[in-house]
This record gives structure tokens, sequence and C-alpha cells, in this order.
């Protein structure tokens, strides 16, 4: 086959230029053809053989919907929502109905790659898998031989990530591991419901979504951020009569479906929800059995909050006093079936823990949690762990349970930013375990030098805010190896390169996922890995052999690993394919199934209103609002948010998805635009406060957006030539993202602290 080499140095990422010596990406096989133009057969894809029927769970967005996938011929052919599993309930998005075009993207990675030239030039040359493996082996011994295991940083994404940022990294002995999921999205919210219900959210929002009668959405865009099962409580709820709260600065999709709107000034939501917890006590609206029994603080709670009135968030939110009272009576009329609704993605301003402890407040005040239509308790699945020998390093879900459930935070630190090695919670303060703070060490050495780098489905340059402070870190490391199935911009910058299968060509570990009725997934190959390409487990097991680590790999397939698990629950994979690919548990999702015993792992086995464990830290033991930094003069907050059809910056070169999104826009208010002299359709160029640049990026100039700040989808602008569809496409939020603020409390980074000018000459 012919081979398109490709260099990819920076200069000319964005100019596409070719060069010999670069990465190495083949002309699609004739399976690819036929698959890709599947749609235009003259004879329909199920005639042309016999229909081969897998199990899976969709591996395109973090949801991890169970699928059915069809495959004739040894082509993947369709893939459709699992009826038997409780998230998809045979239901898929865009994202989801995509999967085939992503498996069949000719830009894949083929073959295991070795760097010839500078590290960021994209100059690399095909080698086996055996002398990949090697050479990376060799490179990290090298490493710890001289530094110590701690020199390793082991960065995960997406749902194999398991095997490395978990089980590869503790078994080392490092614990430098971490994920964007937890320090750029999640983690403000788990560590916020500890501190107040003694137990984190969990993946999936445990919303009693089949009784809820009011529910708000405070910055959560259902719709646009298509998680599946979201989309089908959203419209279900609705439909049903369910009143509907949404607090955004923009007219979202979901705030156009929504009872109240309430474009709050961006950072202050705090304020609002100490104003909603101001109405609620004073005007002896809780729910005071609720609070009474499982409850403690509501004395300091209340002294806390009775200057915080509507009147006082007003002047602070622009939103109208009467709107904050009345959207709170909306809430306690339907107390308990009533919610303010967690979400995802709570890395904002800094602060962000705090004001995740004043959502979950306004719930226990609703009487919120344990009851029918409101939050329900997640209950984990009952699974043995495979049987391993205790880690080195004990990540925060303990020694044995390397496993792709829901999103894990990171490791526990202790004083210096170093895990404990008994795996005990120093605090709830992490330090630096956050992502982008481990960049520091790699640039530094301080508090101790980081020296080799396992970046694992991480698309590092689009993914983690300053970028440019990333690629110093790239350039400074010893060792960088990346694990992916398609050529990302921070690919350049590898040393060696180790091509993954896709999620339909092979086996994973069991997706085992705490729910109201917690359930077991199976992953099973559709087809055989394209090209020279490999699963991450066993990428990570022959790698482990390499460096020492035979004790921790001690099964040979991953069919023997799964069966070994299955056994503590009477089942096994061919049991599991036997039953529509998913295994149901019973739940325990209200109050009374507890028998009296306390939900709540607290000291006290009661809600913390009032917190000791922070006010003994020098925290607020209350949430407080603290106001953010206004944008400067010409220049707007930068807000960002999600496409439904592209997760992350994952999937902008999937044809199928990329012909329905193919770039992003930024949002301008259409006032401010014409007093920029910009109109609907133009391209502008985005300048951050700190000289960074992106674009071109069209303008949508439109009212559904406040004066004071702008709106783009998150995942565009690529830059990497190797995205044939991607690349130069639409804007990049990161690359505007200079600045970010950390949470004192759980380490998330806020990157809602930057903002942007528009600049129409500089296109």
């Amino acid at each position: 086959m012919a081979r398109i080499k490709l260099d990819i140095s920076r200069r000319s990422f964005l100019k596409g230029g070719l060069a010999t010596g670069g990465l190495a990406l083949m002309s699609p096989t004739a399976s690819i053809d036929s698959a890709v133009g599947m749609l235009s057969a003259d004879d329909p894809w199920y005639r042309e053989g016999d229909i081969k029927t897998t199990y899976n769970v969709c591996d395109v967005c973090p949801w991890r919907c169970g699928v059915v996938v069809h495959t004739v011929n040894g082509i993947v052919r369709k893939i459709d929502g699992n009826p038997a599993d409780p998230k998809s309930r045979g239901m898929l998005c865009a994202r989801g109905q995509g999967g085939v075009s992503f498996m069949y993207d000719p830009d894949r990675l083929q073959s295991p790659m070795i760097r010839t030239g500078e590290r960021g030039s994209g100059q690399f040359k095909e080698v086996t898998w055996e002398e990949a493996l090697d050479y990376v082996a060799a490179a990290l011994l090298q490493v710890k031989d001289k530094y110590g295991e701690e020199a390793l940083a082991v960065f995960g994404h997406t749902s194999g990530d398991h095997w490395f940022a978990d089980h590869f990294a503790q078994a080392w002995g490092t614990p430098n591991a971490a994920k964007p999921s937890s320090s750029l999205c999640l983690s403000p919210r788990d560590e916020a419901a500890t501190l107040t219900y003694g137990s984190a959210v969990g993946g999936h929002e445990p919303v009693d979504w089949d009784s809820i009668q009011a529910f708000t959405l405070i910055g959560s865009h259902i719709g646009e951020d298509a998680r599946n099962t979201l989309m089908q409580d959203f419209a279900n709820a609705q439909a049903r009569g369910a009143k509907v709260i949404v607090v955004d600065p923009r007219f979202s999709s979901v705030a156009a479906k929504a009872d109240y709107w309430l474009p709050i000034k961006p950072g202050t939501d705090t304020a609002l929800m100490l104003a909603w917890m101001n109405v609620l006590i004073t005007e002896s609206l809780y729910d005071a059995a609720y609070v009474e029994e499982w409850t403690e603080g509501l004395e300091e709670l209340a002294a806390h909050v009775a200057e915080f009135t509507p009147d006082w968030a007003a002047g602070i939110t622009d939103l109208p006093a009467a709107q904050i009272r009345e959207t709170a009576l909306v809430m306690a009329e339907n107390m308990p079936a009533a919610a303010v609704i967690p979400g995802r993605h709570v890395t904002w301003y800094g602060n962000d823990s705090q004001r995740m402890r004043s959502t979950y407040l306004v719930n226990a005040l609703l009487g919120t949690y344990g009851r029918e239509g409101g939050m329900y308790f997640n209950k984990s699945v009952y699974l043995d762990h495979y049987p391993l020998p205790p880690y080195t390093v004990t990540g925060s879900s303990g020694g044995c349970s390397a496993e792709p459930g829901e999103e894990s935070a990171e490791l526990p630190l202790g004083p210096t930013g170093k895990a404990r090695a008994d795996g005990v919670r120093e605090s709830f303060m992490r330090g630096p375990t956050a992502m982008q703070e481990l960049i520091d060490p790699m640039i530094s050495g301080d508090p101790y030098p980081i020296r080799a780098l396992v970046a694992y489905g991480v698309n590092l340059l689009n993914s983690i805010p300053n970028p440019e402070r990333t690629i110093e870190a790239l350039k400074a490391l010893d060792f960088v190896v990346a694990i992916d199935v398609l050529p990302q911009e921070h690919i350049a910058w590898a040393d060696v390169v180790l091509p993954e299968a896709t999620y339909l060509e092979r086996y994973e570990d069991l997706w085992t996922v705490p729910h109201k009725t917690p359930y077991i997934a199976m992953r099973e190959p559709a087809a055989d890995p394209l090209y020279d390409t490999k699963p991450g487990w066993w990428i990570s097991r022959e790698l482990g052999m390499r460096v020492g680590l035979e004790d921790f790999y001690k099964w040979e397939t991953i069919e023997e690993w799964i069966d070994k698990r299955l056994v503590s629950v009477g089942s096994s994979l061919d049991d599991m394919r036997a039953q529509g690919g998913v295994i149901v548990q019973k739940g325990k999702p209200y109050l009374e199934d507890f028998d009296g015993a306390s939900p709540f792992h607290t000291a006290s086995g009661k809600i913390n209103l009032y917190s000791e464990e922070l006010a003994e830290a020098g925290h607020d033991p209350m949430p407080v609002y603290e106001p953010t930094d206004e944008p400067p003069t010409g220049y707007f907050r930068l807000l960002y948010g999600r496409s439904p059809v592209h997760t992350f910056a994952k999937t902008q070169n999937t044809p199928v998805l990329n012909d329905i999104d193919p770039e992003n826009e930024i949002w301008v208010n259409v006032d401010a635009a014409e007093q920029l002299g910009v109109k609907d359709g133009d391209y502008v160029m985005l300048e951050n406060q700190d000289g960074a640049r992106s674009g071109p990026v069209q303008v949508k100039a439109t009212q559904r957006i406040r004066s004071d700040a702008v709106f783009m989808v998150h995942g565009f602008g690529h830059n990497s030539p190797g995205l044939t569809r991607a690349n130069g496409k639409g804007a990049s939020d990161t690359k505007l993202q200079t600045r970010y603020k950390l949470d004192p409390i759980s380490g998330g980074a806020g990157m809602r602290v930057n903002f942007v000018r528009l600049d129409k000459e500089g296109v």
C-alpha cells in the first residue's frame, strides 16, 4: 500500500505541509472502502451475508451506553442501543451512531512508531510491536533507575484508561496518575458531596427522573452535551409536566424548553443559591421533618443565610429578586420531588467546591436525597475484583480495584503532593493532583522530578489549559509514549506511538456501574482490529511483563480475566452473551431501603449543613459568595460547552459526525457585535488577555447570550495535518485558556477565568 508521510512540525501544522519521514498513515483498505461506501450500495448490507451480533459499551463519549453491534462478513455495519442496558434503553445519540465511522476513519494510527526527528517534528518510522514495547520498557526502566518510580506520570482518558492510569501506575509505584475527568471536570462536585453527604455523586447523576416534579439545571446543557439517558429522562419528565428551571448566561437548547430561564451573570451562582436557602429557611418552606432527622447544622446555616436575601442576590446576579423568590417557591411546592441537578463539568471559577456545596445544601433543605422523585442512592455493583497482589501505591478506590466503572478520582495526596502509600485520604485538599498541576514538576523538578509520561487516550494539547505550558513540559521530559487511536496534535511530541484498537475491535474489562439498579456490561470485539493495532489491556500487559511487573499480570487473555471476575456472580462471558450482554442487580435507592440505618457516610451519619472538616482546615464551613474578576474593557468572559454530535476533541475528524458539524462558532450578543462592527457569519480571530490567539472562527450574532460573555463549543481548532477533516477547522477554546484558578478544596482547575476580544482585522 502507498504510505503518506506527514511532517507535522508546529510551524507547518496549519499549513498542512507534506514531507517524508512523518506519520505513517496508510491509504484506506478495501474493507474501509466497503464500509464507508455502504450507504450507497445497491443491495442492503444485511443481505450480503450472515449477521453476527455482539455486545459492547459505546466509547464515543464518557456516558458509556450499552450497544448491540451488527457485523456482516467481518465489517461492522450497524450499532443499536441495547434494550437491556439501563442507560441506553435501546436508544443511541448521534455520537453513538457515529461509532462505525470512528472505527473506519482512514486517518487512524496504523502501526507502532518510534520518533526519528526532533521531538515535536512529527517524524517517525514504523516498527514492530516487539521493537516498540522493548524500546518503551528500556526507557521507563532507565528513568526509574535514575530518578525513582515517582518520576513517571500516567495520564488516562476513555474507558481503557484503568489499565494504565490505575493498574499499571499503581503496580509501577507512581502516585502521579491523573485523569481529566476528575481535575478538569468532576472533582469539585464529588469532593463537595463527600463533605456534605459522606460520599461522592458518582459518574451517573442519581436523579429520580421517573417521579421528579421540578428540577433546576445550572450550567447543564442537556441536549447539547448529548447524554443519551438524560435526553430521554428530560423529555419524559417534561412531557409529564415537571417544572424546569434553567440558570445559564446563555439561552441554551434546554433553556428554550424551560418554564423559567434565569440569565445569570457568570460567576454569581453561589449568591443565587444562598438566596434560595434564605427564602426556604426564613419563610419556613423547607422540609422540616427531613432536616430534623437527617441533617445537622440548621441553626448555623439559618444564621449564615439570614442576610442573603433575594434583593441582595439580585444586585449581584443581575436577576430580578421576584424571580429568585418565585423559583425558590416552585422548588418548595414540589419537594421532595424536586432537585438542583449537580451536573458534570463543574470546574468553573476556582471556588467550585463551595458552589457545589451550596447546591447540595439547597437539596438537603428540600428533603431531596433518598426520596422518591428527588435523588436516589447509587448502589455499587457486587462483583469481585481480579485477585492481585497489593499495589505499591494505592489509588483512591483501593488496592485491587483497577476496573473501568464510573470515572474515578485521582490518587490521594500527602502534604508534599505525593500519594500516601497506605492509601489513606490525607485530607480533602488534593493540591497538585490535578492533571495540569503535574505539568509543573515536569518543567521545574519541584517537589521532585517527573521525567517520563505515558499518555493514554488523552488529547493533551486540546484538554489541559495553557497548552504552551504543556508543550514546554513535553520538551523537558526524558521520554514520552502516546497510546491513541488517531494522530491527535500531541502525537508529534511522543517518542513512541502505540496505536490502539477501537472499542468495536477489542475486549475490555467489565463495565461496572453504580446505579439505581447497579449493573455490569460487557464489551467484546465485533471485528478483528484493523491494521497493526492492539487493545489497551494487551499493551498494558506486554509492557508490564517487560518492566518486572509479572505478579500483576498473571493472566494471559482478557477473557480469562473477565471470567475469573464473573464467577463471583455465578456468570461467565457466555452467560452474559446469552442474556443480552448485561447483568442488572438490585439497588437500594431510597431511605426506607436502609431499614433505619443511615446511608450518609459522615461521622455523624447525617448531612453536614455546617462542615466541621472544612472549618478545621481553615475553610468556610458554609458556602460564601466570592466575586470573580470582571472582563477587562473590550473583552468578554469566555464560556464553552459541547456539541450534541461531538465528544471533547475526539470526534471532529469522524467522517459522518464531521459532515454534520464541521466547525464551531463564537456566540456574541447581537448588540455587542454591532458595536464591534461584526455581523453574523463574519470570521474573526480571538485573542485572550495574555495575547494567546486562535481562529479563525465564525461569528454567531444572537440575542441568546448576555453581552458580557461569548460562548464556543469545545474541541475544535485542531492543529494536526494527520486529521484530514478536522485540521484547522474552527477555534480552540483550550488554546485561549492560558489561565486557570485552582479550587483550594478539590484541586479542580476553574477555566472560566479567561477573557477574549474579537479581532476582525487579523483574519
